[in-house]
């Protein structure tokens, strides 16, 4: 294969690659920081990067982790970093979900947003990601012990923001 017949397969095989996982990256990231224009400015910094490194990042044992380590840490340093309001979509895509109060979602959403940022990720890796406590200390670069402990401050944070807003006091 030639050179460019290789790198042409790599870009088709880094387009299918991220086509695959888009809309959860993109869920993540908004959750993560609770705002789509900044999650999808963060995520398309991942992608860049992603697509800059995808020959060594295509061998990783699981470059889904690997992607989503990129995009946490992203997410946790994107303070330092100076916003410019990149968007990649329009609207959410649609995912048939049950049917709920809107106002549930905003009123979780809004709580999600106060919630420190190393427990607000240790909350969305393990329940919106659905990755074990191994796993998200993998992705948060930190041991099991923290990520248990940031997880059960984070939910104590949540219901204490929440338990007002659903006893209508």
């Amino acid at each position: 294969m030639t050179t460019s017949g290789r790198r042409r397969a790599e870009a088709d095989e880094y387009t299918e690659y991220v086509r695959s996982r888009m809309v959860q990256w993109r869920r993540t990231a908004y959750l993560m920081c609770g705002d789509w224009d900044r999650g999808d400015d963060i995520l398309q910094r991942v992608l860049t990067e992603l697509y800059r490194n995808w020959a060594r990042a295509r061998q990783a044992d699981n470059p889904d982790a690997l992607v989503r380590t990129m995009l946490l840490r992203r997410l946790i340093d994107e303070r330092r970093l100076r916003w410019t309001g990149v968007r990649l979509g329009t609207a959410l895509p649609d995912v048939p979900t049950a049917a709920t109060d809107p106002t549930d979602r905003i009123t979780l959403v809004g709580a999600l947003r106060q919630v420190p940022p190393r427990q607000r990720a240790a909350l969305v890796l393990r329940y919106f990601q659905d990755l074990s406590v191994e796993e998200t200390a993998q992705a948060m670069g930190c041991s099991a012990g923290t990520v248990k402990s940031q997880t059960a401050k984070g939910l104590a944070t949540l219901r204490t923001l929440l338990t007002p807003s659903l006893t209508g006091n």
